[in-house]
């Protein structure tokens, strides 16, 4: 009797430590399905990247960067329009260290900017600003302008008077032109060419007191300093010619190129005493 209670006793633990360790025991991982997804293709102008395997066999491509937006070069707000003198003159201040502070320069390498066409010095500064005219201080004096800029202190500069200089008299001692004043041989040119030698009139262009004239732009060149006329005359005589491509002209490089040295001397001396005439005061008749 007793030993059938103590077997029933075994029996009961028995079953019970097995329904103990059934509830334990870990479930058996589900296999995990197969990915059905594919990653998209990179970008054309992207290089392909490598997937990363991530657990559960799961993958992850990166992203391609997106294309980097080409960039424009800043243009102006607006177009230019006419100059505005006192905007101008606020923006010449950088000028007056060659020009003068009213363009009436000193040294003669600089030129006389007093009482010149505002389409003028806004076409000079557009060449220097372009590359299509080279000089070592003009180029970088330029680069910052903008096109309204330009018009504004060609405007400034158009408003102030132009000082007149003093044509050389000195008498010529030989050669064709013996006996002749430098500046005479300048004002037979400057007046009347040569037709012999397809030099035409410059007053057909630049006018008979040298004031150019504003339209075609053709620049004013009264009282100019004689050092640069014949700088610029030479340049022309050698084949230069005023801007590049849709902005050349090569007006000045065809009457040049048959000018002789003492004819280029004889214009650009003409040209620095040339200026308008005053018309002299009437006094008053007294009774």
């Amino acid at each position: 009797m007793k030993f059938s209670r103590i077997l029933g006793v075994a029996a009961v633990v028995l079953l019970t430590t097995a329904a103990a360790r059934q509830a334990t025991a870990p479930a058996p991982a589900a296999q995990a399905p197969a990915a059905t997804a594919t990653a998209s293709p990179p970008a054309a102008s992207q290089p392909a990247t490598t997937a990363a395997p991530m657990a559960g066999g799961a993958q992850v491509t990166a992203m391609p960067e997106p294309v980097t937006a080409p960039v424009a070069a800043l243009a102006d707000a607006k177009p230019a329009t006419f100059g505005d003198p006192k905007a101008g003159q606020a923006k010449a201040g950088a000028c007056a260290a060659c020009h003068g502070l009213d363009g009436n320069s000193t040294d003669p390498q600089y030129p006389r900017l007093a009482g010149q066409h505002e389409r003028y010095i806004w076409r000079q500064l557009h060449l220097f600003h372009s590359g299509q005219r080279q000089n070592a201080i003009m180029s970088g004096m330029a680069a910052a302008l903008s096109e309204q800029d330009m018009r504004d202190i060609g405007a400034y500069f158009a408003t102030q008077h132009a000082g007149a200089g003093v044509a050389d008299d000195t008498v010529i001692k030989t050669g064709p032109n013996a006996d002749k004043k430098f500046y005479q041989v300048g004002e037979a040119l400057f007046r009347g060419g040569r037709a012999a030698d397809k030099v035409p009139a410059c007053l057909a262009c630049h006018g008979p007191t040298g004031r150019g004239n504003p339209g075609p732009s053709y620049p004013a060149l009264g009282g100019q300093h004689a050092g640069y006329t014949v700088a610029r005359l030479q340049y022309f005589r050698g084949g230069g010619v005023s801007g590049t491509g849709k902005d050349a002209n090569n007006v000045m490089t065809e009457v040049a190129k048959n000018l002789s040295d003492e004819d280029i001397q004889g214009l650009a001396t003409y040209v620095e005493g040339l200026h308008a005439a005053t018309a002299p005061a009437v006094a008053a008749k007294s009774n």
